[in-house]
């Protein structure tokens, strides 16, 4: 199994944090097939991702986002590709102006 850990410091605080994983969420579970949760807390949230081959969780507070991720045999060989992708799909979603997150709504 290949573990993929990604950390991202921001400064948006819990609520915007919260909608910028959410519309994450969203994305993944159209564009790969993820199935994903959101386990709401006071000072951070849990957003789990799964499909067939990947297993992990974002971890989303206030100041930063943790993402750990576990691919199994087959996917894990194109670890890098996978792990570049995902990098790719949180920068932007960080460098987006503010108001994209607007009204978005949990993922289930």
């Amino acid at each position: 199994m290949a573990d993929i850990r990604i950390h991202r410091e921001h400064s948006l605080g819990l609520k915007k944090a919260r909608e910028l994983a959410w519309q994450w969420a969203e994305q993944i579970e159209r564009k790969f097939d993820m199935e994903c949760s959101v386990l709401e807390g006071e000072t951070s949230d849990t957003v789990e991702f799964s499909r067939s081959g990947v297993k992990g969780q974002l971890i989303v507070a206030a100041d930063h986002f943790d993402l750990q991720a576990k691919l199994g045999l087959l996917l894990g060989a194109f670890k890098s590709t996978i792990e570049l992708e995902i990098q790719k799909e949180l920068d932007a979603l960080l460098s987006a102006p503010r108001s994209k997150t607007a009204g978005k709504k949990k993922p289930t």
